[in-house]
């Protein structure tokens, strides 16, 4: 089964304020993730986090491992969590079922060995997109709907970023070592997400951006509070948050994102906010 993989490595602060677009976005932007019948992976050395994405369409994908893992399999010493964002399909994992539909998710822990993914109608194909971490202990595989994630309502419409927040895959939802995820979506009107924005030594992030319309666009934030640059986003692309970076954007129509977190710290809450005020 085609498999495309990337490699990137992390970045000091100190190098990024002396980054253009170009150099931003090779660093950071990962600017396609799904491809009919193939696995699309990017490794970061921030966290070691794997972004990537699988659109089975004519074929059963297999989540096979790479070489940059040095491992038999994917999963041997890695965690996996996938929210589905196209059409039905279903995740086998060692011979076991789940049929995951739209904007539900599935955590598969360390030690699974066979993951095939399929689509239930090619013409509306399934779209997994996937973070994975490396895990120190396997716990059970769990798909989560939004009916039995942590909904948090936050923001107004007066500062135009009143949005809902689907916590999925996350501590008090379910077990896992170190990987989070979860979906934000905004309100029709509402264009700005995290604010206030914020950052946290204790994890990196990666953002998802998805349902943005045709010839629409979110220009996402990043890099110290004081220091802040840029990289204009298009619908299904992801970028990468290094634990030294604020993370936090504006569309030019609502849209809905998926965060993922790797790190030491599994409380949520643990954010160094920065005030709007306090932003250059």
């Amino acid at each position: 089964m085609p498999t495309e993989f990337e490699e990137r490595f992390a970045s000091h602060p100190s190098d990024y304020v002396n980054y253009d677009t170009d150099r931003l976005r090779e660093e950071f932007l990962v600017p396609k993730l799904f491809e009919a019948d193939t696995v699309r992976l990017t490794y970061t050395h921030v966290d070691r986090m794997i972004v990537g994405g699988i659109m089975p369409v004519e074929k059963t994908v297999q989540l096979e491992t790479v070489e940059a893992l040095r491992s038999e399999y994917f999963l041997e010493r890695r965690e996996l969590g996938l929210i589905n964002i196209g059409g039905s399909g279903t995740v086998e994992v060692d011979g076991k079922v789940h049929e995951i539909g739209h904007k539900e998710a599935l955590y598969v822990g360390r030690g699974s060995v066979d993951v095939k993914l399929r689509s239930a109608d090619k013409s509306k194909p399934a779209k997994f997109y996937l973070n994975s971490a490396p895990a120190h202990c396997a716990y059970p595989t769990v798909k989560v709907t939004k009916l039995e994630a942590n909904v948090m309502e936050r923001g107004a419409s007066e500062t135009c970023n009143q949005r809902v927040i689907n916590q999925l895959l996350v501590n008090g939802v379910i077990q896992t070592c170190q990987l989070q995820m979860g979906m934000t979506e905004l309100a029709p009107g509402s264009v700005w997400n995290t604010m206030p924005a914020h950052t946290h030594s204790r994890r990196m992030e990666a953002y998802m951006y998805f349902n943005v319309p045709e010839d629409q666009a979110v220009c996402h934030f990043m890099g110290p509070p004081q220091h802040t640059r840029t990289l204009w986003m298009h619908n299904e692309q992801a970028v990468i948050s290094p634990t030294w970076s604020l993370h936090s954007g504006v569309g030019t129509a609502n849209y809905t994102f998926i965060w993922g977190m790797a790190g030491e710290n599994l409380d949520y809450d643990d954010m160094d906010f920065v005030q709007p005020h306090e932003l250059r």
